[in-house]
């Protein structure tokens, strides 16, 4: 019979057990998994399924945005830019330099990447309102350019993007970019995943919650802030540029547009910015309400009447997201964790023994080497 001290035992007492919360959360993912591996095959028309894919391009660009907001707190309006600096950079690459489409796809995110970096290192020296002004500055920058010099982009008539699939039918087309957008958004998650669990992760939480304290501990803020800006770019270019080879038309007024910003934010801030999912399931209320008000009432503002009040709601009565809020209201119906761990008989032993031990050792090294006696024995 193995003993307490046993290193097999040991170990298997240390491994942590699945709790309930665990399974749920592991059954939870695995159902979402299996319904955006289907969802193509159940979708009723291409419509649908078109409008899932935009609603997936959403969740990939609103997690993308979650690199900064998330771990540094930066509110950032300024990565509908970025994705548009990666739509345009992909067609432009496959229009005027002839590369294939995912080879011009790649180069392009690659390339804003790099052009994140003199832009994250004079956008992210300032803080607060003076970073978000920033930001938006970065956007009205963009969309002048891109419109103005018509002779390269196209200006206002737009740039059309080549299909990568020209053979495939309109439905097939989009059955094999929801893949795509599932692939990608599926790589983003993990990242950010890791960043996470990581310590360089764990210094972008501490500059989140105070940046000058951590800055006072050692940790190189501004570095930290830079690298994943750069990644946080990436992978916002490589959405654009998924999503200028699956619509094919460009447009620098849609493109370049501040509103697609202010969707990134109110989707993380629903769902929650600090959580891995949040800015998913932000992007699937947000993302569906949007193509539902487009389609219902066309071309009038009442969308954005509904994101006005959306984010009013999220702001005053779930400040953190839906789903840190969910998780505190769980928390409120668990029992109550003891202060004190109870000590098994094991443990008990182990510890008058250690201190037996101890004061063998203490009696040993006294002159005369005689044991010390207790008072009243």
């Amino acid at each position: 019979m193995p003993s307490a001290s046993d290193p097999a035992t040991t170990s298997a007492a240390r491994r942590p057990a699945v709790t309930p919360a665990r399974a749920a959360r592991g059954v939870l993912l695995l159902l979402v998994v299996v319904a955006a591996l289907s969802f193509p095959s159940l979708a009723p028309n291409p419509y649908v399924l078109s409008a899932g894919i935009l609603v997936l391009n959403y969740a990939l660009l609103s997690t993308s945005w979650n690199f900064v907001g998330g771990f540094t707190g930066y509110i950032s309006l300024g990565h509908g830019a970025l994705a548009g600096l990666g739509a345009y950079g992909t067609g432009l690459l496959v229009t005027k330099a002839g590369l294939p489409s995912f080879l011009a796809l790649l180069v392009a995110a690659l390339v804003v990447a790099a052009l994140a970096v003199p832009i994250g290192y004079a956008a992210l020296r300032v803080r607060g309102a003076s970073f978000v002004i920033v930001s938006i500055a970065l956007v009205l920058v963009l969309l002048l350019v891109f419109q103005s010099w018509a002779s390269f982009t196209g200006g206002s008539r737009g740039l059309t993007v080549p299909r990568p699939f020209p053979d495939l039918l309109r439905p097939e087309h989009h059955r094999v970019f929801w893949f795509l957008f599932a692939g990608l958004l599926a790589l983003a998650l993990l990242v950010w995943w890791l960043i996470d669990r990581s310590r360089f992760g764990l210094g972008l939480k501490a500059i989140r919650e105070d940046e000058d304290k951590a800055e006072s501990l050692g940790i190189p803020t501004f570095a930290y802030k830079l690298v994943v800006f750069v990644v946080s770019a990436g992978f916002t270019a490589a959405a654009g540029g998924l999503y200028a080879l699956w619509f094919g038309d460009l447009d620098p007024v849609f493109q370049f547009s501040i509103l697609t910003g202010s969707y990134l934010v109110l989707m993380a801030l629903l769902g929650g910015v600090r959580s891995l999912f949040g800015p998913l399931l932000g992007a699937l209320v947000v993302g569906t309400a949007l193509e539902y008000f487009k389609v219902e009432y066309g071309s009038t503002p009442l969308h954005l009447v509904a994101t006005g009040l959306l984010l009013a709601v999220v702001v005053l009565f779930m400040p953190d997201g839906v789903l840190p809020a969910v998780a505190a209201g769980i928390d409120r119906f668990r029992p109550a964790q003891q202060s004190i761990r109870e000590v098994t008989a094991a443990e008990l032993r182990e510890q008058r023994a250690g201190g037996a031990a101890a004061e063998t050792e203490l009696a040993g090294a006294r002159p005369g080497g005689a044991p010390a006696t207790k008072e009243g024995a």
